[in-house]
């Protein structure tokens, strides 16, 4: 089972990842991330953004890190659904999933990220 996390309990979640970095892999097309992306805000723990389109996740596996807490997001939450449960069966330990999406981080979070 893929744990998962609506934007709106997302601070609560970095807040409990204090080893390191949390990691968000945002598995949309470059033309998405082109349109709408994230970023840490001020009032919360910090996170780093890697971008890497879905179909190109198992070319790229070693580009990351297993060793740091994942957080695979998407337009709604299907695709990085799937992306979730492929790095979960390939060893990686703290994977979620951000359920909703960048949609529902546009509503729930951050109105400033467009919603498209």
């Amino acid at each position: 089972m893929i744990p998962q996390i609506r934007p709106a309990a997302f601070g609560q979640w970095l807040a409990t990842q204090s080893d390191t970095t949390p990691l968000v892999l945002d598995v949309r097309e470059p033309w998405e991330t082109n349109t709408a992306s994230i970023k840490p805000l001020a009032d919360s723990p910090g996170f780093d953004v890697l971008f890497m389109p879905m179909q190109t996740i198992p070319q790229r596996l070693n580009e990351l890190p297993a060793d740091r807490p994942i957080a695979c997001l998407c337009h709604h939450g299907m695709r990085s659904q799937q992306v979730a449960a492929f790095l979960l069966n390939r060893g990686f330990e703290n994977v979620i999933n951000i359920s909703g999406g960048i949609d529902a981080w546009s509503h729930e979070l951050d109105n400033t990220v467009a919603a498209y």
